[in-house]
């Protein structure tokens, strides 16, 4: 895939800009306009990496309206759909080649339901933090959504980062 080529190959020049970022001052609503303009002109849906590359972190409210959508217990849900992430918390079941247990092909078979954590996704327009502080997340997302790929070149230009 393409933007993995190019967010590979930008990755040390994004690392740089996340650290240069942290350390000048901007308005973020400049940050916020750009990542706008960047989600209207891609959609999401016809590529979908993210679903096979991410884990996807399951909070109580997600498996409440999952188990709901499902007609499950909560319990039932939990034990056909989701599984222990690495640091101990739950996420949504992944097959091995093909990512969420949800997707099918580019579809997401759960999309009016999805988990909080999907439905934001990339976090540029909402997150925890300001945008500066979620910068770590973004230099890996830069290789496989072009959404972030296409907003960090954007804000670099914004910001007259020098490359």
């Amino acid at each position: 895939m393409q933007i993995r080529r190019l967010g590979e190959k930008n990755r040390e020049e994004n690392q740089k800009f996340r650290k240069w970022i942290k350390s000048h001052k901007f308005v973020e609503r400049q940050f916020r306009h750009a990542a706008e303009e960047v989600h209207e002109a891609i959609d999401c849906r016809k590529c979908a990496e993210c679903c096979r590359v991410t884990e996807v972190e399951i909070f109580p409210k997600d498996v409440e309206r999952l188990a709901k959508h499902f007609r499950l217990s909560q319990k039932q849900f939990k034990e056909q759909y989701t599984a222990t992430s690495e640091d101990g918390g739950e996420m949504i079941l992944r097959r091995t080649k093909t990512g969420c247990i949800f997707l099918d092909g580019n579809d997401c078979t759960i999309y009016e339901v999805r988990p909080k954590t999907c439905e934001t996704f990339p976090h540029l327009l909402r997150g925890m933090g300001s945008i500066p502080f979620r910068m770590w997340a973004f230099v890996d997302r830069a290789t496989y959504c072009p959404i972030v790929y296409n907003w960090m070149e954007k804000v670099k230009d914004l910001t007259n980062f020098r490359k």
